[in-house]
């Protein structure tokens, strides 16, 4: 058999793969997960970095630096470095995601790895080229982009190449994202700078206010997690909540109460409920139809609040779908991109660099 020039592309394109890992980063305000082609999930961590205060050189990142937000002394700094699903900071993003790669692939790192990055629907041009660099100074060969929502709603299993408007509800760390797809793009499109951040902030200010103790980022997640909720449960909860007194400067306990932290909550969950109706009011009658069969679905780390989905069919009077693991959904769906691009190329937003 002859060695032509389509078998020579070939086999270069299989050593390639033998000796690179490609991967899916499902980079976000709160955490990050990386896919490896091949093998699925293989790092979730918080998008958190500790440097030098000094000289800016890096302590730690992901989960050993967000055990140090709010904990850390005047010589070391524990920051994230996007802010509502947008790069603040390049550099810090940059070590970042590095960092997170080379953990996620290890020693198969020979070749450069093909990389699809996850990021806002409505992000900007300079915001695509602000990612897709600091993929390739992370060490990426190819760059290519995907909105997070489209993303979830591939992770879920929706037909989003079918003409039916399929609506999914994209609540992260900074952002909520709320958008209609049909036919591999997306229809409608709104969000809210209000997410799982919002609501953390809400537990603390409601804490100095109510009790007139001050806690830490990691405390309000935890209550948020495990006694918030948006809507009445069958049993409320209550756990005990260790923090500052402001009045006396002293550690103090307090036991806090579900009902209490769902008041607390009410702000940011309304913000959400009130996009979610306006974009049902800016969606075409065709797709509103289809919403109406198929329902809303929710996604990301947001949406595991207590009560959210019984709260959202309420307002909405519609069938609230929940996905089967709301944290992975995005990066999942940019795997299944990763794994056939071909077939995915309609809807990545940007393939590489121009």
């Amino acid at each position: 058999m002859p060695f032509t020039k389509f078998s020579f592309l070939q086999l270069a394109k299989d050593f390639i793969q033998l000796f690179s890992s490609d991967v899916a980063v499902d980079l976000g305000t709160a955490n990050t997960l990386v896919y490896v082609k091949g093998r699925g999930i293989v790092l979730d961590e918080p998008s958190v970095v500790a440097i030098e205060a000094g000289t800016g050189r890096i302590k730690e990142v992901g989960r050993g630096a967000k055990a140090m937000l709010g904990r850390t002394h005047e010589g070391i700094k524990a920051v994230r470095p996007l802010k509502d699903g947008v790069i603040e900071d390049f550099e810090l993003t940059e070590d970042m995601l590095r960092t997170f790669i080379q953990r996620a692939i290890k020693h198969n790192f020979l070749i450069k790895p093909r990389i699809v990055v996850c990021v806002p629907s409505g992000i900007t041009e300079v915001g695509k080229r602000a990612v897709v660099d600091s993929a390739e100074h992370a060490g990426a060969r190819e760059v290519f982009l995907i909105a997070e929502p489209m993303a979830a709603a591939i992770g879920v299993g929706m037909p989003v190449n079918s003409p039916s408007g399929n609506m999914i509800i994209d609540i992260g760390g900074g952002t909520t994202e709320i958008v209609v797809i049909a036919l591999s793009g997306i229809v409608v499109y709104n969000h809210v700078k209000v997410a799982g951040d919002e609501m953390d902030f809400a537990i603390i200010d409601f804490l100095r206010k109510r009790y007139n103790i001050e806690t830490d980022y990691n405390t309000a997640e935890l209550i948020k997690k495990t006694i918030g909720s948006a809507f009445p449960l069958k049993q409320e909860l209550k756990m005990v909540v260790n923090g500052l007194n402001l009045k006396e400067g002293i550690p103090r306990s307090v036991e806090v109460r579900s009902e209490e932290i769902r008041i607390a909550l009410q702000e940011p969950v309304n913000a959400i409920i009130d996009a979610t109706k306006r974009t049902l009011e800016k969606t075409p009658p065709g797709h509103a139809s289809d919403i109406k069969d198929r329902g809303i679905t929710l996604a990301g780390g947001g949406a595991l609040l207590k009560g959210l989905d019984a709260l959202l069919h309420k307002e909405t009077d519609l069938t609230i779908n929940m996905a089967d693991d709301p944290l992975t959904a995005i990066v999942l769906g940019a795997g299944k991109v990763l794994d056939d691009l071909e077939a995915y190329e309609k809807v990545l937003l940007h393939s590489k660099k121009e």
